[in-house]
């Protein structure tokens, strides 16, 4: 099923509701809106397995445009709305789109790409035309809103975060089969989740992220409504809750450090019980904040791991999660191996690199070596985690192998001391990473975003790191720790790390 078979069996149900204005779209405008998009890429000659780029804040036509790619077997990327032009200009030179489409909000930076870029033959913008974007509303209006009468499923084509270097697309092979049967994430949220076409799905990030752009069609695949929000934060997520009784959400831990932050009077003033299921993933949740989290909204808390790359797919569900804290589930989708640096099996409790086998096949796009970096001489495909299994096959991450902090000749870790320094009262973000050091090779160093900057200073960072040392190893504790008003993250809840420790080495090689 797709938008189009809700257009007719229930036109006038909600298929999307933007929280901050109210705006609503029903499933009989998704679907003509979706198809007047759909006709014109065909018009334009924009044909099967071609690539439309998406670069824009959380608008209504983004589904649209996403619903009009997916049923025309088109790919679609959708880009970062926090990217700078030249960052714009490499993924648009890397996939090559032949449609570009922006917001008036986002047209300056994507005027710049766009000069950058070759391949682009037709440039759109939501609102009156501007320069070489051609209003989108304009270009659609005399189009037919019927269905084109080769419908096909598309793909998206999303690109890393770039974190830990250059964004990576992620391309996996069109099948051109039949519309709506495009299954995967819709039988995740079903059979997994507990969805159906009376769900209320709350999405608190952005659309051009991989979760909640598949988790948001895949509701319009069941005949659900999607909540929209354009932003995070704390205590509208709570209110969208109480206000449209949000049956289902998806966040990442951050979000849930933030939410546990708020003032208990703000936490208690709303009501949350049309809950039934809160899924999180994209980073780690430390222990002590899973608890608080599953002791306020009950267990109902989900979580999985997985990728972009759709080559495997582990979950945990509260009840497991209280059993084995810390994991991340057990596979569902493709086998978990744990492989050491020279890809041999690892035992059972021993950290090694976490490899699929049975999953979805990818490739990067444009880059057959970071391909075959992430294989194994098996065959088995990776996400550059760290992690290992427990005797009742239950994954444990440990952090990404990029992560990873030499000291001393020993290996090191930052996501526990992130874990616990997280749980202080006075932290409400942090960031730990090594930088190099003449006699240990790399130290450990700290981050921290104070809840009250006026904390920062001396005494903190001592109380910070004694902190630590009462909790780890003193090889895994930060031996300095700075403060900053806020930290680097993107929208999605990742951390910007290599931009923290790009900062700082560039800072100590000019001194």
């Amino acid at each position: 099923m797709y938008p189009g078979t809700f257009a007719i069996t229930k036109p006038d149900h909600p298929a999307v509701i933007f929280t901050a204005t109210g705006e609503t779209i029903t499933y009989r405008q998704l679907n003509a809106r979706s198809n007047k998009i759909a006709h014109l890429f065909r018009n334009n000659g924009v044909t099967r397995g071609e690539v439309v780029a998406i670069f824009m804040e959380n608008l209504p036509e983004f589904i649209d445009i996403a619903w009009a790619c997916q049923r025309s077997g088109l790919y679609y990327c959708a880009i970062s709305s926090y990217l700078k032009p030249n960052e714009i200009a490499y993924i648009l030179n890397d996939c090559k789109p032949k449609v570009f489409i922006t917001s008036e909000y986002k047209h300056n930076e994507a005027l710049v790409a766009l000069n950058m870029s070759s391949s682009v033959e037709f440039a759109y913008i939501i609102g009156d035309s501007k320069g070489e974007f051609k209003s989108l509303a304009s270009a659609t209006q005399e189009m037919p809103d019927t269905n084109l009468q080769d419908e096909v499923e598309g793909l998206d084509l999303l690109y890393s975060s770039g974190t830990t270097g250059n964004p990576k697309g992620v391309k996996i092979p069109l099948s051109y089969s039949e519309i709506g049967s495009n299954v995967a994430v819709q039988f995740l949220l079903s059979a997994l989740y507990g969805a159906d076409e009376n769900t209320i799905y709350l999405s608190p990030a952005p659309l051009y992220h991989a979760a909640p752009l598949r988790f948001t069609l895949s509701i319009h695949r069941i005949g659900g409504t999607t909540l929209i929000m354009d932003k995070f934060s704390p205590e509208e997520y709570l209110k969208a809750i109480q206000h449209y009784g949000a049956t289902h959400s998806q966040v990442v831990p951050t979000m849930f450090v933030r939410l546990l932050k708020l003032d208990k009077q703000i936490r208690e003033k709303y009501d949350i019980s049309s809950l039934k299921c809160v899924i999180h993933a994209a980073a780690p949740c430390p222990i002590p904040i899973k608890e608080q989290i599953i002791d306020w909204f009950g267990p109902i808390i989900q979580e999985y791991y997985a990728g972009t790359e759709g080559n495997g797919f582990v979950a945990i569900n509260s009840y497991d999660w209280l059993k084995h804290k810390g994991s991340v589930g057990k596979a569902l989708v493709g086998k978990v191996h744990i492989l050491d640096d020279d890809e041999n099996e690892l035992d059972i409790g021993q950290d090694g690199i976490v490899y699929f086998d049975g999953g979805a096949k990818f490739e990067y796009l444009n880059d057959p070596e970071k391909t075959k970096k992430s294989r194994s001489k098996q065959g088995y495909s990776t996400l550059g985690d760290v992690g290992h299994l427990d005797e009742d096959g239950f994954l444990y991450l440990t952090d990404r192998k990029a992560y990873m902090i030499i000291s001393g000749g020993v290996n090191v870790y930052p996501q526990e001391a992130e874990n616990l320094l997280t749980t202080h009262e006075k932290v409400a973000d942090v960031a730990v990473f090594g930088i190099p050091d003449p006699d240990l090779g790399e130290q450990v160093i700290a981050v921290v975003q104070p809840t009250n900057f006026s904390l920062a200073g001396k005494e903190l960072e001592e109380e910070l790191i004694d902190f630590c040392r009462q909790n780890l190893s003193k090889i895994k504790c930060p031996k300095r720790i700075d403060f900053l008003e806020e930290l680097p993250r993107l929208p999605t809840g990742k951390l910007y790390k290599r931009l923290l420790r790009d900062n700082y080495i560039t800072s100590d090689t000019k001194n």
